[in-house]
């Protein structure tokens, strides 16, 4: 009997019993067309999940029964169960680039870069997602952030050096504002957006009444996304062009350490261990980081990794879908 390669068994379904001894990782390499499976426990690729065209970010449904995963040229979003990367249900949507569920977890908004579009869905767990509202956007949608409320939806333009404020009851834009050049990550951190811009090598302080600067931290070049730690008390910046994390403290917003990683740091994660999993964008890997130390390993990954995501949580969930 001839071997079946895992990701063809993944991919297909065949094996909805199949399971990992450990939690999984999820890598999207955008240039290689799949999503790496990793285990958590020994770093290692366990498998490997093809899907159309070009996957770039990832998301945990709110009830935990499924992670989301845009593929943006493929124009599709593809569920699939957080403890075996199976795919449970494919469901075509336009250009799903960025995917943020709501803080109240009844919105997902999704950013279409390419078709300088908006896209607010109301999510159910047994039939997906039905589009409430689109808006146009300039140009080049990419990162998003709620209020804490779910009222607003705050979103980059990266091709306009703009941030646009969306109510999202009504999908009416509230402000649309320049920022700054080149901005890309957004972050609500105590009643302010803390944005990326790449193009200035910082972070903007914006007032989410009215999308004015208040003020400008610089970081690194290449300035891209932001994360909070898991204590709550710390801002971790990628610094993509740079080959540095900033760590700023939340309270002050001033830096207190900078890491060197190499490769294009982009998207971060953080292990029940203590480690960062930062994926590296151009040197088509994975970086293990101990904050501690500084030191770090790295595991090989496809073509351009982006998005990620770390299933913490092996609760085995009813699978709505058929």
């Amino acid at each position: 009997m001839k071997t079946v390669r895992l990701s063809l068994v993944l991919a297909m379904g065949l094996v909805p019993a199949l399971g990992f001894a450990q939690p999984l990782g999820f890598v999207l390499n955008s240039d290689s067309a799949s999503i790496s499976l990793i285990d958590m426990a020994t770093h290692r690729p366990v498998g490997e999940v093809p899907v159309l065209r070009q996957p770039h970010h990832i998301t945990r449904a709110p009830d935990g029964r499924f992670v989301l995963v845009g593929d943006t040229v493929g124009n599709q979003i593809l569920y699939l169960d957080p403890r075996t990367g199976r795919v449970v249900r494919r469901q075509t949507i336009s250009d799903p680039y960025q995917l943020m569920f709501s803080p109240d977890g009844r919105l997902l908004t999704i950013t279409g870069l390419a078709r300088n579009q908006v896209d607010i869905y109301r999510y159910d767990d047994r039939t997906g997602l039905t589009l409430w509202h689109r808006v146009p956007a300039r140009s080049m949608p990419s990162h998003t952030a709620y209020a804490p409320d779910s009222s607003a939806v705050y979103v980059s333009l990266q091709g306009s050096n703009r941030l646009m404020a969306i109510a999202t009851g009504t999908g009416a834009v509230l402000w649309d504002a320049r920022v700054g050049e080149t901005p890309a990550g957004v972050l609500w951190n105590d009643g302010a957006l803390l944005v990326g811009l790449m193009g200035q090598d910082g972070i903007a302080v914006v007032d989410p009444a009215d999308g004015q600067v208040r003020r400008m931290i610089k970081t690194g070049r290449g300035a891209h996304n932001l994360f909070f730690s898991p204590d709550d008390r710390l801002i971790y910046v990628t610094n993509r062009v740079a080959g540095t994390i900033s760590v700023l403290d939340r309270a002050t917003l001033r830096v207190v350490r900078d890491y060197r990683v190499p490769g294009g740091p982009d998207d971060i994660e953080f292990a029940p261990d203590g480690t960062l999993w930062i994926t590296q964008r151009f040197d088509h890997g994975v970086l293990f980081l101990d904050p501690e130390t500084g030191r770090f390993s790295r595991v090989d990954v496809g073509r351009s990794p982006h998005g990620l995501f770390l299933n913490t949580d092996q609760t085995t969930h009813r699978t709505a879908f058929p």
